[in-house]
């Protein structure tokens, strides 16, 4: 049974009455779940062979009335989210410096039924480190307060700055930032990268991959809910996908967006086409 199943049966067991209604808010609880899975994915740093470390605290943060339904039960929702990341960690192999803490927060530039995720590594002072693992020290601010933002104090200097992804008027999902880039592959190792559509791989042989309609585009997709030029992939650390003015968009991970990350695996909906990004190293 997956992590996310058991968030929602454990959920189900506390339901009851009032704070049933809490739920028939626009963000549902698996929602919200789903981004901090993304979350750890996407800030996942390689230590060693043995070792991957992933945020270990949380702000989500809502719209004034999505804030407002689910505030008066904040701390019960916060640690059942908090046991659901515990639960996705222990089967990703993911480990944490500290104790997982997720709090809510309201946002007055979000509309009823978006969110934003944002998240830190905090050490904790009872941690114990592995032999030979140096202490990492917790990020300084960065243009949010409590040293919440992107990207972390770790990444590059010459990193370009998180671009805000943007849903689709009167649309549903989270409003995220960019992810700040994975860890870069070895020195001398080579990544490959495809994409699969409808059991069909496609190569990615040059650094951008268009995607759409028109006979034109990289790749073609016959569905006509996709644009001529409908979207486009651009290689590297991390690889990102672009919606190029399409007319339905695209949905990345279940959001909606104009620009995301991807890593391996990640889904992407346009029209009604479902195409998985891949990469490997080789």
């Amino acid at each position: 049974m997956g992590v996310l199943k058991k968030f929602e049966q454990r959920l189900e067991g506390l339901v009851n009455g009032t704070f049933a209604k809490v739920f028939k808010s626009e963000v549902q609880p698996v929602e919200i779940a789903g981004a901090l899975q993304r979350e750890c994915d996407n800030n996942a740093t390689i230590w060693n062979r043995d070792r991957t470390v992933v945020p270990n605290d949380f702000i989500v943060e809502l719209s004034t009335p999505d804030f407002e339904r689910l505030s008066p039960y904040s701390g019960q929702l916060g640690d059942e989210l908090a046991g659901m990341v515990r639960d996705y960690a222990k089967q990703q192999r993911y480990t944490f410096m500290g104790t997982i803490k997720v709090h809510l927060e309201k946002a007055d530039d979000l509309d009823t039924g978006l969110y934003r995720v944002r998240s830190r590594t905090l050490a904790s002072s009872t941690n114990q480190q592995a032999p030979g693992t140096p202490a990492p020290a917790a990020p300084p601010a960065a243009g949010r307060p409590g040293g919440y933002g992107y990207p972390p104090a770790a990444a590059p200097a010459s990193a370009p700055p998180p671009m805000p992804a943007a849903p689709p008027p009167g649309g549903r999902g989270s409003a995220p930032y960019l992810q700040p880039a994975p860890a870069a592959p070895a020195a001398g190792v080579r990544m490959r990268y495809w994409v699969e559509i409808n059991g069909a791989r496609h190569q990615i042989s040059r650094a951008t991959l268009v995607m759409g309609r028109s006979t034109e585009a990289d790749v073609r997709i016959d569905d006509p809910g996709v644009s001529r030029r409908h979207c486009e992939i651009r290689t590297g650390t991390p690889s990102t996908i672009q919606d190029l003015g399409s007319t339905n968009g695209i949905v990345v991970d279940g959001q909606h967006t104009t620009r995301a990350t991807l890593r391996d695996g990640s889904r992407i909906v346009v029209g009604s086409t479902t195409i998985i990004y891949r990469q490997a190293e080789g």
